[in-house]
């Protein structure tokens, strides 16, 4: 199997400067070299950045027409975190910066979830999981 060590998730926005705004809100750092007027670069993890592209510079890649996620699911993005607190103090944030939380909080004992949807209805979930409530390899995908 290939083994990917960074993922680039590209997503369209509508307003760059509502979109800094909003993710510097939430402590995350900007990558100034891959920004410029149709991008921002948003440094989510070691190995994990969002890019975010003006709808009309997103449409350039892509022959299909762009989804709008505030009237349609285009994808769910799932990020780990530290801890319950953790989960709970960034969607806290996220909300307080101009998101929604679509759904109630989910608490399963071993894993807990909120989510929030970003200013252009992009969604994103937020876990911490506790990994003595769960069996099997993640790396291999065999978990039980």
């Amino acid at each position: 199997m290939t083994s990917h060590s960074m993922i680039f998730v590209n997503l369209p926005v509508t307003d760059l400067a509502a979109s800094r705004a909003f993710w510097t809100t939430l402590g995350y750092p900007i990558n100034e070299t891959f920004s410029d007027d149709n991008a921002l670069s948003v440094v989510l993890g070691d190995t994990i950045t969002v890019m975010l592209l003006k709808t009309e510079y997103f449409q350039t890649f892509t022959s299909l027409p762009v989804g709008d996620a505030k009237t349609s699911t285009q994808t769910l993005l799932a990020l780990s975190s530290e801890s319950r607190a953790a989960v709970d103090s960034l969607v806290e944030a996220a909300v307080a910066a101009g998101a929604t939380e679509p759904r109630e909080p989910q608490d399963l004992g071993f894993m807990f979830q909120r989510t929030f949807s970003d200013l252009d209805g992009h969604t994103w979930e937020i876990t911490w999981m506790d990994p003595s409530g769960y069996s099997g390899d993640a790396a291999d995908g065999s978990a039980q």
